[in-house]
């Protein structure tokens, strides 16, 4: 039965539920312009209704007020996420993109084209003068000022890769970083809720450090009641954070870090990659999937602009396996277009980890064979295994596949170009003769300085035999070390500019070992030039000279295009992220955010409900103050 005081108590539970929905309206009007907050509302329903014994069955008992709630779609958090992680991997390639387009731009005074032209034309002026030194000087200054631009452009493209290189560093500092608060916002969570209360405050600051999380890499988040020891939800729950594609970094009040570790020279991918590149690996030593096709985020777009090679990577078979304790060599066929010439090699020149049957082993030195075949040195003591015959016939590869066009794309690019074109030249100017009375058998015009130790690259150490000839190339030489043989800089008289015409003139011999013939004096005084028209064809024939399906001097075209496309696909893809955010983040807002002119209705609202509260209680008081003494129930 209903106590006498059954009408005040239900008076007194409206006026309760009208505070609370009053001071949470008051709270979200508080926090409008608060970032990351999601408007709260009261949860109220009725209370059962209490039985009396009496004809008309059940009383209404007033109203329960549940709880305080956050009003969210996790529909629209995860879309935002999502659209965060393809925001974030764009971010990051527009700008390194945009630096690449513009080191690669013809200023019309040190660019590729104008440089380029300079050497044909100064060619030209030989072709005019060749009997005069100083032509020849100038023809080789014009050939130092296009072998700088390539040596400039390499090292720009190598601090490039460092910069992203650094800035990996730092975002990997900052998941960790973000990861600690997780853990510790999931545990103060926790702790309130099992309480009996509600932790919405603490539940918007752990959504707010998702929506950061997201833009860094993917993210993938979820929620789990914990059970007791009879299976039983408690108020307590299991929330889960994974990212690059699945890899747990946080577990509810448990988290991961993630550390950078530098590569050695000796663990290099690349020929042309810095030294001190980051591996990315879990700190209880696991390996983080870096190359994980469902990585994204800013980390993502670092990467690719790294270590990005276009898909060109090291791949191939083991063939055979020949075992020497500390050492093993390994054969290796490969089957890709663009392992089938040197010329075209990115593979490392000190040494770098190789994986043959999904085990790692590391490499000194390698060797090409000719028809896609290489040979490998491996260390067996710093293996963590030694290199047995049963890994013939498994699969080999060195790096991953990264199917975008990052700097050591376009390293490799520059590196194919100066090693195509400076051995074509070479091989002309080198089947001359030189200006010196008598003439001689010339030397070559390009070559490169040695890495560790004075002096530099001869003809055959920079064009080694194979047994394939075509596949010759100068792997030696690379955009960043491409420069003029010293000898013919001291002494344009060197340069191969003229041929012996007259077989049986003996020009080229010394007057002791000459054989009959009029010899010298045959072509003493003549301006010929057969071996500099021979490179002025050269330049201009695709059928001499082609990269990419052009002459020489497309190789600014064709690599200026790559990077000119990548910036503006950048910029696209970043402008529709940057609009799918805006709109996205307004519909999360429509339903999250706190919107004043509904907040001040809900006021009026609230307040009238107070009000009548009030009004109840007041008019039941003084109906129990009638009962009371004047009836003396």
């Amino acid at each position: 039965m209903a106590s006498t005081f059954f009408g005040l108590s239900i008076a007194s539970s409206g006026l309760r539920a009208a505070n609370a929905a009053l001071n949470t309206t008051a709270n979200n009007i508080s926090n409008v312009q608060t970032d990351g907050y999601s408007r709260q509302q009261v949860e109220t329903e009725a209370a059962n209704a209490l039985r009396v014994f009496a004809t008309y069955g059940c009383a209404g008992a007033g109203v329960e007020t549940l709880a305080i709630e956050r009003v969210r779609d996790v529909f629209y958090d995860n879309k935002y996420w999502a659209n965060e992680t393809k925001l974030g991997e764009f971010d990051a390639k527009v700008y390194y993109c945009k630096m690449i387009e513009e080191y690669l731009k013809d200023d019309k005074e040190t660019g590729f084209k104008t440089l380029f032209d300079k050497f044909g034309a100064a060619l030209q002026e030989i072709t005019k003068h060749a009997n005069v030194t100083d032509v020849k000087a100038q023809f080789l200054g014009a050939a130092k000022s296009l072998t700088d631009y390539f040596n400039n452009l390499y090292g720009d493209l190598q601090d490039l890769q460092s910069d992203v290189n650094d800035e990996i560093k730092v975002r990997i500092d900052q998941i960790n970083s973000i990861a600690q608060d997780l853990a510790t916002v999931n545990k103060q969570i926790n702790v309130v809720e099992l309480s009996g209360k509600k932790a919405n405050e603490l539940r918007d600051k752990r959504d707010k450090l998702i929506d950061e999380l997201s833009a860094v890499v993917d993210v993938q988040t979820a929620e789990y009641p914990i059970l007791d020891e009879q299976g039983y939800p408690t108020a307590a729950h299991r929330y889960m954070v994974k990212i690059g594609g699945g890899q747990t970094l946080v577990d509810g009040d448990d988290y991961k870090t993630l550390v950078c570790v530098s590569r050695t020279k000796e663990e290099k991918v690349n020929q042309c990659d810095v030294d001190g590149l980051y591996d990315i690996m879990w700190s209880n030593g696991l390996e983080f999937s870096l190359y994980n096709a469902s990585l994204g985020g800013e980390l993502r777009g670092l990467i690719e602009m790294r270590d990005g090679n276009n898909g060109e990577y090291f791949q191939g078979q083991a063939t055979s396996v020949a075992y020497h304790d500390k050492f093993s060599t390994v054969t290796i066929q490969t089957t890709a277009d663009h392992l089938q010439s040197i010329s075209k090699s990115k593979l490392s020149d000190t040494g770098g980890i190789i994986n043959i049957g999904n085990q790692e082993f590391y490499y000194t030195s390698w060797s090409y064979n000719g028809e896609g075949s290489y040979t490998f040195v491996i260390d067996n003591e710093k293996s963590d295994m030694p290199l047995m015959g049963d890994k013939v016939w498994k699969d080999a590869s060195i790096g991953g596949e990264i199917k975008y066009q990052g700097v050591p794309y376009y390293i490799s690019q520059m590196n194919e170009w100066v090693r195509e074109f400076a051995k074509k030249v070479n091989d002309i100017f080198k089947e001359g003769l030189t200006a010196e009375d008598p003439p001689q058998k010339a030397d070559i015009l390009f070559t490169a300085d040695y890495v560790r130790k004075d002096g530099q690259y001869k003809q055959k150490e920079l064009d080694k035999e194979t047994s394939t000839k075509e596949n010759t190339g100068y792997y030696n030489l690379t955009a960043g070390n491409i420069g003029l043989l010293t000898a013919v800089v001291k002494n344009p008289d060197l340069l191969g500019t003229r041929k012996d015409i007259d077989k049986d003139a003996g020009v080229g011999t010394t007057p002791d070992t000459k054989p009959p013939g009029d010899g010298v004096d045959e072509i003493e005084g003549k301006e010929q030039c057969d071996q500099v028209w021979a490179v002025i064809s050269m330049l201009d024939d695709v059928n001499q000279f082609s990269f990419r399906g052009r002459n020489a001097g497309g190789f600014l075209e064709c690599v200026l295009s790559d990077a000119t496309l990548n910036a503006s696909n950048a910029e696209t893809l970043y402008a529709t992220y940057f609009s799918l955010e805006t709109n996205i983040d307004n519909q999360r807002i429509s339903i999250s955010g706190v919107d004043e002119d509904e907040e001040a209705m809900n006021m009026v609202k609230y307040e009238n409900s107070y009000t009548l509260a009030s009004k109840m209680i007041n008019v039941l008081t003084e109906i129990y103050d009638r009962l009371i003494l004047q009836t003396g129930v």
